[in-house]
């Protein structure tokens, strides 16, 4: 191969897996559960991601979302979950999105 090819296909490489961290994450998604965000995702039909809007059609309600994230959770599934602010209206900055991380933590144990 010539070195030219190897430069090619490990520029290839790089700009793909930075494409795939740049991919939306549905918040109703076991895997990537964020309990407020996928609240208001099915209430809205959608969901703000880095400030743009991705339109979703939820066909169940809210709880569904809820009972499959506990049932993959219960059955040893990791969850990756985006911090809240990549769910944050774009227009207002005073948004916080909790999740179960700090600021879950702090406000369930009653501080």
């Amino acid at each position: 191969m010539k070195k030219s090819s190897k430069v090619t296909l490990t520029l290839v490489a790089a700009l793909s897996v930075a494409a795939c961290n740049r991919q939306r994450r549905d918040p109703c998604q076991p895997a990537t559960f964020n309990q407020q965000a996928c609240q208001q995702a099915v209430h809205d039909g959608g969901y703000y991601w880095n400030g743009s809007w991705s339109p979703l059609q939820y066909h169940y309600p809210y709880p569904y979302y809820y009972d499959s994230y506990r049932s993959y959770v219960d059955n040893g599934g990791h969850v990756n979950a985006e911090p809240g602010k990549v769910y944050g209206h774009p227009g207002d900055p005073a948004v916080t999105r909790g999740g179960f991380g700090e600021t879950g933590a702090g406000h369930g144990a009653g501080e």
